[in-house]
């Protein structure tokens, strides 16, 4: 029922702000569309904490990325000229296409202390969608649709499951849900797709008779069907339809290596516009210009 568990690796963004990288992993670079995953926290920011702990604007191209708190609120800026705070179950959805730049700060825990705590998701673009038009919506409420029975909390953050559709527009089939489960509860998992994984966010479940907890994601055959918490437990359950090779630079996604050495260049120019209110300063390029390894959905 479990293809493979792959755990957290801690990873320092700078400024106090730690967060456990899962994908991508060097076994499994993709699941479905998703490409990378980090989980951000739990932690504690103290009112006045200094201006290194915001991620400051950086460019991205043919992805989308997704951000998700259980908590906390963080303050999105970016080229196309958005501006809105993300809080505990909304959803900042931000396409970046042929190019994108954005800046992460945490104005509230700034001026009044914060606890932090969730997920941001890449999701690759297929080829036919990675030089679109740039582009950012923000979904709560009806758009992010929520359920409730035998001790499971649902709410469903993107594409289909559950029978139920969120109003995130997606580029390829895929779902993304966050369910909070009362000890002993058992959840479905859902099926349909090619490619799906569970992450525990906190708590322990039980897959196939097998215990996993906290920080570990567990990438899932297509006879697993259910999981059970063993204590009260968040878990992230996620997945798609593959997209084929994609290669990974810094913040850049595509399955061209020549494209993200052209990305680099123009951002090392000074070519990719900064967010209007936020252009003050910007993270620079890493050293090392040579693309990663691919991924493979």
């Amino acid at each position: 029922m479990i293809e493979m568990v792959i755990e957290q690796r801690r990873r320092s963004l700078g400024g106090g702000l730690e967060v456990g990288r899962v994908l991508p992993f060097a076994k499994r670079r993709m699941v479905g569309p998703f490409v990378f995953f980090d989980h951000m926290g739990p932690l504690d920011l103290a009112a006045g904490v200094d201006r290194g702990v915001d991620v400051r604007p950086h460019p991205h191209i043919g992805l989308s990325t997704v951000t998700y708190l259980f908590a906390g609120e963080m303050m999105h800026r970016d080229s196309v000229g958005s501006e809105l705070a993300v809080r505990p179950h909304e959803v900042n959805w931000m396409t970046a296409g042929r190019g994108i730049t954005h800046s992460e700060r945490f104005e509230k825990a700034r001026a009044e202390g914060d606890h932090l705590h969730g997920i941001q998701a890449w999701v690759a673009l297929p080829t036919e969608f990675e030089e679109t038009d740039p582009s950012f919506s923000h979904h709560e409420g009806a758009d992010l649709p929520q359920w409730e029975a035998a001790g499971v909390r649902g709410q469903l953050i993107a594409g289909n499951a559950y029978g139920l559709t969120a109003g995130v527009k997606t580029h390829s089939p895929l779902f993304y849900a966050h369910l909070d489960l009362d000890g002993g509860a058992k959840a479905e998992i859902p099926s349909g797709h090619a490619e799906r994984a569970l992450y525990v966010a906190a708590g322990e479940i039980e897959v196939g008779g097998m215990r996993y907890a906290t920080g570990q994601m567990l990438v899932l055959s297509a006879q697993a069907s259910h999981f059970t918490a063993v204590q009260p437990s968040t878990i992230m359950v996620l997945g798609g339809e593959p997209l084929g090779q994609r290669f990974l630079y810094w913040n850049f996604v595509s399955s061209s290596k020549d494209r993200l050495e052209q990305a680099a260049a123009d951002w090392r120019a000074g070519r990719m516009k900064l967010p209007d209110a936020d252009d003050k300063e910007f993270i620079p390029l890493p050293e090392d210009p040579a693309p990663s390894a691919p991924a493979m959905s």
